[in-house]
């Protein structure tokens, strides 16, 4: 789902909460809808293209379950160069995509240097122009704290002629908690992508409803 013209509110106050609970101790079905909140699971379909974004190898490892399940003929990696491990994002998946079988024409990779989910979007975006152009529906690959913002983030980029299938890792697959409280790296992870959902917001969603309104007086 979107973020509502009343979500701001809303995402000021969860941050607020966020903020109070390093403090003081909330109870956990409270902190457990927090974390929740952020994560968008969606009925999973056959779609045109799995985007994977980059990240560490487990979502790549995921989207190549997801081929092999039938869900997409081609998989997309982006990311450029990281700095962490050394090797260039696309290049690396695409490797651990034919390692796991994955025909090479079932893979396409774009390892221009990004920045953003929003750059990774636009990325897919020119792809999908210049060399798919009858592709029309997307399945979203990243971490499930991340689900909600990259929803946002490739409805922005790609309207309502594309369908946008969110397709989180399973947590037991990654190195992050669902009870993200219990965790240091997970409650970091939670508390900054409330953050970053936030800068979105006025980014896309404000963006589009002033669209949405200059439309209208046309």
């Amino acid at each position: 789902m979107t973020l509502s013209k009343t979500s701001i509110g809303i995402l000021i106050l969860i941050i607020f909460v966020l903020v109070l609970s390093t403090l003081i101790d909330f109870p956990t079905q409270t902190l457990s809808v927090i974390g929740d909140a952020l994560v968008i699971q969606d009925t999973l379909a056959p779609v045109d293209v799995i985007h994977v974004i980059a990240g560490d190898d487990y979502r790549t490892l995921y989207a190549i379950q997801l081929y092999r399940l039938g869900y997409a003929k081609l998989l997309f990696f982006t990311g450029g160069w990281c700095l962490r491990h050394s090797y260039y994002h696309g290049a690396h998946a695409l490797q651990l995509a034919l390692e796991a079988g994955v025909p090479r024409d079932a893979v396409a990779y774009d390892d221009s240097q990004e920045f953003s989910t929003y750059d990774e979007a636009l990325l897919l975006q020119k792809y999908l122009a210049e060399n798919q152009p009858a592709f029309h529906s997307i399945m979203v690959v990243s971490d499930g704290f991340h689900m909600h913002r990259a929803q946002m983030t490739y409805r922005y980029v790609f309207g309502q002629e594309f369908s946008v299938v969110m397709a989180p890792v399973p947590f037991d697959q990654t190195p992050f908690k669902q009870q993200w409280w219990t965790d240091r790296a997970s409650a970091k992870y939670v508390i900054e992508e409330y953050a970053k959902l936030l800068y979105s917001f006025f980014r896309f969603q404000l963006h589009m409803e002033w669209l949405s309104v200059l439309e209208k007086f046309r």
